[in-house]
């Protein structure tokens, strides 16, 4: 065996645990709020709520692809990364300020924060997560308990954020809230920056992740350019008056082309073609994940907060407060997925990472067919226990400690170190077309009116959807097929990785 892979893990891993987690607690702690702060400061409607979030989380994965390039052909990794922290403590701020303002430039202000978010997790994102992979040499087995750790720390973050985020935005004021998670943003960038040179270097002791090139006009101006883009296409339906999805458009149609690129570079060996292929398939059925999963944010807090009885011994918890549940079951359950898969390695069992995260799509399935049991006949104006909310947010986080990390783990070996971090973009680019569709579906979830009766139903795909039931069946039923077929086509999968697990 291998004596790199006999020894514990490299201080780095943990310098970008702690500087992740900051980043997520800032994440999440604007995720927590954001949909209530637009509902309820706001006054929109949950189906504009709900595709705003949307299309905000959407485009916060699909900057990845921006910041990868850069980062390869010329940032570096650490660069990038300090970067993004600026720019995404910058929109935090102005959320803030979103928060303290009324009318016309609340709303302004937020789209000029939302776009900064976006940018700066362009940057930030897919850089630290190669980052991990970088501190392991080729082969070492470690790797994928490292992304597990990583994950598992990350999730420290997300945990403590709606507490904190959560209680300030709806006790006190949003805009606190939104104060908070700046704050949690530039504690993370400043343990980076005093860290990085001394603990961020391969098993040789060599750097990892410095700058290629000079920062030039020209790459400015491409940062200047997504800016200015992005800023438009968040603003297209006010600016025109138009009901076109022109996000979603951008969106879809780069999930489409990246492929067609990558693909079709003639460097490619035949294995590095066969391996990258497997990236966007699974990336593919990804989607379905994600756009299930992220009804936390959206669908699922508007149910938190309207029909899930929320009282705690005569105290009223927050709705942000059940977005801890799924970061503090990770913190619980990645030790023992972590020590699952390196036992099963060991014995030459451990399932392939196409049916890992088929597994993760079946858990989602089942995520859904518990609070669906919960809410069948239920009144638009009655109310659940908690409990089976969080039983639904426990099995959803099996599920993505099954597909999540293995997926970040697989798409660091399987892809070609010339390409790394833009693979790695273009894998949260699955995640961008995911968070945008969950936004889509999320507004799907149908209104109630005084008396319990119905205000609005929806329709999916020729599927009327009258109730509760009707609408996390969607769910259920995507989901559960989506798996089936990975599941068969895992096989297949496994062969074009050629003996990369």
């Amino acid at each position: 065996m291998d004596t790199a892979v006999q020894k514990g893990h490299p201080k780095g891993l943990y310098l970008l645990f702690m500087t992740e987690m900051w980043e997520r607690f800032s994440y999440y702690g604007m995720r927590a709020i954001f949909v209530l702060y637009m509902v309820k400061v706001l006054a929109m409607d949950d189906a504009k709520a709900s595709e705003i979030y949307g299309s905000y989380t959407g485009l916060v994965y699909l900057t990845p692809l921006l910041g990868g390039y850069l980062s390869d052909r010329v940032l570096g990794n650490r660069r990038s990364i300090e970067i993004g922290g600026i720019l995404m403590a910058l929109g935090q701020f102005l959320m803030f300020f979103s928060a303290s303002a009324s009318g016309g430039s609340a709303i302004t202000l937020m789209w000029v924060a939302l776009t900064t978010l976006i940018i700066g997790n362009g940057f930030f994102k897919p850089n630290i997560s190669t980052m991990v992979g970088q501190l392991y040499p080729k082969g070492d087995r470690r790797v994928d308990a490292a992304f597990t750790i990583f994950y598992m720390g990350i999730n420290l973050g997300a945990f403590f954020s709606p507490l904190v985020c959560g209680t300030l935005a709806e006790k006190v004021d949003f805009k606190w809230g939104f104060f908070a998670a700046g704050v949690g943003m530039i504690i993370g960038l400043i343990t980076f920056m005093l860290q990085k040179n001394k603990l961020l270097v391969d098993a040789d002791h060599n750097p990892v992740g410095l700058p290629t090139k000079k920062f030039g006009i020209a790459q400015f101006g491409m940062v200047i350019g997504a800016i200015a883009i992005i800023f438009f296409f968040m603003n297209f339906k006010t600016m025109f008056q138009s009901d076109l999805d022109i996000i979603g458009y951008l969106i879809y149609g780069a999930m489409v082309v990246m492929p067609l690129i990558v693909l079709t570079d003639k460097s490619l060996t035949k294995e590095e073609r066969d391996r990258i292929m497997v990236i966007f398939i699974l990336a593919f059925f990804v989607i379905f994940f994600w756009g299930a999963f992220e009804q936390a944010g959206a669908s699922l807090t508007i149910f938190a907060d309207r029909q899930t009885d929320r009282t705690l011994f005569g105290w009223e918890m927050p709705a942000s407060y059940f977005q801890s549940v799924n970061p503090l079951a990770i913190i619980l359950l990645a030790p023992l997925f972590s020590s699952l898969w390196l036992n099963l390695g060991n014995r030459n069992r451990e399932p392939s990472s196409p049916k890992k995260m088929a597994i993760g799509l079946s858990l989602v399935s089942l995520g859904y067919v518990v609070i669906a049991f919960a809410v069948y006949g239920l009144g638009m104006m009655d109310k659940v226990s908690m409990f089976w909310l969080i039983a639904l947010y426990v099995i959803h986080t099996m599920g993505e400690l099954c597909l999540s990390p293995i997926g970040l783990s697989m798409v660091s070996k399987l892809s070609p170190l010339r390409f790394s971090s833009l693979l790695m973009g273009t894998w949260f680019l699955a995640n961008a077309a995911a968070n945008k569709f969950a936004g889509t579906l999320s507004a799907l979830i149908p209104g109630g009116g005084e008396n319990g009766e119905v205000s609005r139903t929806t329709s999916f795909l020729g599927f009327q959807i009258v109730n509760l039931f009707d609408f996390f069946l969607v769910f259920i039923v995507m989901c559960g097929v989506a798996a089936v077929i990975l599941f068969v086509l895992s096989r297949w999968l496994e062969k074009k990785m050629h003996g990369i697990n």
